[in-house]
């Protein structure tokens, strides 16, 4: 049986992400923590780490990228793409720390099997509650296209 996360931490984290990501783009996410953990898009967070690691992933994201959720949160958030595209990742991830968010990013991304798939029009953004502490930063994204 796959582990859930803990029901206070999905409310919480999931109105930290909605709420940065209100302030940041002026745009509103669903609030409430199950319709965020269950939509039919994509929703990831990292945290601050030296090599940030995943601490957040609905079930679209788990299902996606084949991980659980407890494999999911221990996984460092570069591993999300595959070596050669580490560079532009991190210079995205630097961009949105400078700007807060970014809209329209694409990338390659590679699954727990080796698969790849590209995103295309994601939304990045700073995680940052309303005392301007920085948690982390996220990324919503829907548009997906299988590679060989």
């Amino acid at each position: 049986m796959t582990a859930m996360p803990d029901e206070i931490f999905l409310r919480e984290h999931s109105a930290l992400l909605a709420q940065s990501f209100e302030r940041a783009t002026g745009q509103r996410l669903p609030v409430d923590a199950l319709t965020l953990y269950g939509a039919p898009f994509a929703v990831v967070s990292h945290g601050m780490q030296a090599d940030p690691v995943f601490n957040y992933a609905n079930l679209f994201a788990q299902q996606l990228f084949g991980y659980a959720w407890e494999e999911f949160i221990a996984l460092p958030s570069r591993l999300s793409a595959r070596a050669p595209e580490r560079d532009e990742r991190a210079r995205l991830l630097e961009l949105v720390t400078r700007q807060g968010y970014i809209e329209d990013y694409a990338g390659i991304r590679v699954r727990r099997n080796g698969t790849l798939f590209r995103i295309s029009r994601a939304t990045v953004w700073n995680v940052v509650d309303t005392g301007g502490v920085l948690h982390g930063q996220a990324a919503m994204f829907s548009d997906i296209e299988e590679l060989q």
